[in-house]
């Protein structure tokens, strides 16, 4: 008997050098790589998941997040479902400057997809002490855009990994299931 088939992709945003890569990996294949490989661009990634009799073939893709590839930005947007904006909490400039920017890519978001789901990742907890994290200043920013949630993550120890993809994909799933015969391959 065979499976119905969904297809959702989903834009992994954010500033360079926070992690958007790594989160993908860990979540496709469980591993990290430690050396820091710029994306030139876009990649993208594909993995399939099981959900209540439904194969989902879940396409990631990872944009480049320095400017120099602002101007590929509206084609790798194109078609998205679901979008997953990435910051890093580092106590450094590229922490302060990711979580200022965040607002910056939702915008993108608006501009070239339309409103639709957005998940934020604030993600290498592993480099910070996470009871001094200010979870009420991330709240405030996902309240502010009317993103899904928040999780806290780290794609070196994938702490939060699985359960932020999932938190997403799921809410595709169930968002989708009433357009069924639109979505589905045959």
């Amino acid at each position: 008997m065979s499976k119905k088939r969904l297809n959702f992709k989903i834009i992994v945003i954010g500033d360079g050098g926070v992690g958007k890569t790594s989160l993908i990996q860990q979540f496709t294949k469980g591993s990290f790589q430690k050396d820091y490989i710029k994306t030139v661009g876009a990649q993208f990634s594909m993995h399939n998941k099981l959900i209540n009799g439904f194969n989902i073939r879940l396409i990631f893709w990872d944009i480049a997040g320095q400017n120099d590839f602002n101007f590929l930005r509206p084609t790798f947007y194109k078609d998205c479902n679901g979008a997953i904006i990435v910051y890093s909490l580092e106590q450094n400039n590229l922490g302060y400057r990711s979580f200022e920017n965040i607002r910056k890519w939702y915008e993108d978001i608006l501009k070239f997809c339309r409103k639709i789901p957005t998940v934020l990742l604030a993600n290498k907890v592993d480099l910070i002490e996470e009871h001094n994290l200010n979870k009420n200043e991330i709240k405030e920013v996902v309240d502010k855009n009317s993103f899904l949630g928040y999780h806290i993550t780290s794609a070196k120890t994938s702490q939060g990994v699985i359960d932020a993809f999932d938190a997403l994909i799921d809410f595709l799933f169930h968002a989708y299931q009433s357009n069924l015969p639109s979505v589905i391959e045959k």
